[in-house]
């Protein structure tokens, strides 16, 4: 088990929204297609009514969905928080673990993993769930990034600013097929710049599991500007 799937460390990371919030904020600065929005429309793409969503966050995506596109939409997140503020989207949420979900087999047409299953001890386990409450002929869309991204960034640490992570953009295909018969691999590819030395240090304090690495970022002047890589796959039984 790597510090990204620590359920004690997961659960300091999202007690509260201040550490999303500020990644989130970095990421809209961003150039490039706009994951976020590549989720979205793989969601949009099969007309769902009933969408199943593990790991809202704030529950802009669930928000999003449920108004554009008319869905009713059900978010699980083990963060009181994140439920919290998924509710305050008018989205129905309860608190629930991925690996062992509240619902019978079959009743979601769309099922939504958005960057957290790097986060799950047992990520077979939560797939296997996530394939079972997923209706015949159903869509799960799950959205990760490279390991590598952001190397302009992370290289200046060494091997201490490697990424060990479960469902990358590197190994989640493999897992994703063992459950289903399509999968789809959507790569998105752009930049974000950090304005300076404070912007760029100000990110990395905001993980959880490399905040200690903050202070040990070496002074640069003027602005960073990193490549960034996600991927968003597409699967189906």
């Amino acid at each position: 088990m790597s510090l990204m799937n620590d359920p004690a460390v997961v659960a300091r990371e999202y007690a509260d929204e201040s550490r999303l919030a500020a990644r989130i904020a970095v990421q809209q600065r961003g150039t490039g297609p706009d994951p976020r929005r590549v989720a979205f429309e793989a969601i949009a793409e099969v007309e769902p009514r009933v969408v199943l969503e593990v790991g809202p966050g704030h529950g802009e995506l669930a928000g999003q969905v449920q108004d554009e596109l008319g869905a009713r939409v059900v978010a699980v997140d083990q963060s009181e928080r994140m439920v919290e503020l998924t509710r305050g989207r008018g989205v129905e949420a309860v608190v629930g673990d991925v690996q062992d979900l509240p619902f019978r087999d079959g009743v979601f047409d769309c099922a939504v993993a958005a960057w957290m299953l790097y986060h799950v001890p047992d990520v077979n386990r939560a797939l296997r769930e996530i394939r079972r409450v997923l209706r015949p002929g159903g869509r799960f869309v799950a959205a990760t990034n490279s390991a590598r991204t952001m190397p302009e960034l992370w290289d200046q640490f060494g091997d201490a600013g490697r990424i060990d992570s479960s469902f990358s953009a590197e190994n989640a295909e493999g897992a994703l097929l063992r459950l289903f018969t399509t999968v789809e691999r959507r790569d998105v590819r752009g930049t974000v710049t950090f304005p300076d030395w404070h912007a760029a240090r100000s990110y990395v304090a905001s993980l959880v599991t490399k905040s200690h690495l903050a202070d040990r970022l070496p002074s640069f002047a003027g602005p960073l500007t990193v490549s960034r890589h996600a991927v968003v796959f597409v699967c189906e039984p």
